[in-house]
């Protein structure tokens, strides 16, 4: 099932971690390396403006103005990165000027050559068409504007996201887990596995999609690659819907669905077609990315989530752009650290939600012998050539 697409060019504060991959130096209270997620004061962010100001400047000779093109700004995760950056922005005293690339690549180029004609000091760059990344950081290099790039890398952009394939691994191996608790080993094997995948991001958010195959097998190594179908989900809930529905033609009455995609909305996408069709008592779906929290709790066969934070997004980036800006030397790549978010333990990482009771019960164990030999295996992919940096070491 091995597809990368070819590029072209904590919970609680005190648990929530990102892995880099370099050193950093540690910049007033702020380290990448073992910062914690949690907002750093004003009095520290207006600290980082003041030293990133002797070094650079702002363009305008009074104040800094930062760009950030959202992923899409009406979807629970884009809406959540917005905020967390907005709140960080304004405790430092910076001007935020905001974009919608509308998960299109095009889109995203404009809001570029916007950004650059009005002269922004710093990018925040959320767009998802990796055929477009040369072309929009061309226009930022062309106006000398640095750039932070959320989950889809860009050429000479600091990449900021995803720890692609350990979330993909964990949410299809916990996947295969609870399917198996819901409807026992031997009727699984005569299940379908479902993927709502992403091929316009490119090879990076494939190591996500992939990795939730892979984690899947890890469990069950016999699992009939005949039985396992991917679609183009394009990101959204909407297409998902529209492409499961017609999936579901190909699966037998009664066998079991185990579901899966590259964020909550396709996972969601999922669900609501199974069940339209009547045959939700055949499903078990997990999510990835834990921001469709409230349907986490309510929906019965979302079982679990793979947590990513993005409303903590902004406390990781505009330090680092004010870092930048200060002359310092980041990481090339900051990844997230990601757990598993059930109904059992949501409240834990999200306390304005109650905890419940996961049906079916899962005692998970993250294979982390299984994860090791697969990522072993990632160094090869030709499609992942000069991204050495967005695959951890374990």
């Amino acid at each position: 099932m091995k597809s990368f697409v070819k590029p072209l060019a904590l919970g609680l504060a005190s648990a929530l971690m990102f892995t880099v991959a370099a050193l950093a130096d540690d910049f007033h209270g702020f380290d990448p390396t073992s910062f914690n997620g949690a907002m750093l004061s004003a009095d520290q962010l207006k600290a980082m403006v003041a030293d990133a100001e002797k070094a650079s400047p702002p363009k305008n000779g009074k104040s800094y103005v930062f760009g950030f093109a959202n992923l899409q700004r009406d979807i629970p995760f884009g809406v959540e990165v917005e905020k967390g950056i907005q709140q960080n922005a304004d405790a430092a005293g910076v001007q935020l000027q905001i974009a919608d690339n509308r998960l299109d690549g095009p889109t995203a180029l404009a809001n570029a050559q916007s950004f650059a004609q009005r002269n922004v000091d710093f990018v925040i760059e959320f767009q998802t068409d990796v055929n477009f990344g040369p072309q929009v950081m061309k226009v930022f290099n062309d106006a000398k504007i640095k750039v932070i790039a959320i989950d889809i890398p860009m050429p000479g952009a600091t990449f900021f996201g995803a720890n692609n394939p350990k979330s993909g691994f964990m949410g299809g191996s916990y996947l295969a887990d609870a399917a198996i608790a819901k409807f026992g080993k031997d009727k699984v094997a005569k299940g379908y596995f479902v993927d709502g995948i992403l091929p316009q991001s490119g090879a990076i958010p494939a190591m996500r999609t992939e990795g939730q195959i892979a984690g899947f097998k890890s469990v069950l190594p016999d699992f009939p690659d005949a039985q396992m179908i991917q679609f183009d989900s394009k990101n959204t809930m909407q297409e998902s819907f529209t492409q499961m529905s017609n999936v579901l033609g190909r699966i037998p009455q009664g066998a079991p669905i185990m579901g899966i995609g590259i964020n909550d909305q396709v996972a969601l996408g999922i669900l609501r077609a199974v069940k339209q069709a009547g045959r939700d008592a055949d499903l078990v779906a997990v999510g990835n990315g834990a921001d469709e929290t409230k349907a986490l709790t309510e929906e019965a066969d979302l079982v679990a989530a793979t947590g990513y934070f993005p409303e903590r997004y902004g406390n990781f980036l505009i330090p680092m752009a004010l870092e930048t800006l200060a002359g310092k030397t980041l990481p090339p790549a900051v990844l997230q650290t990601h757990y598993m978010i059930s109904k059992s333990n949501v409240c834990n990482y999200y306390p304005n939600f109650k905890c419940g009771e996961d049906n079916p019960k899962v005692d998970y164990t993250f294979p982390q012998d299984a994860f090791a030999k697969w990522l072993g295996t990632l160094a090869s992919e030709p499609a992942l050539k000069g991204y050495e940096t967005l695959i951890p070491k374990s």
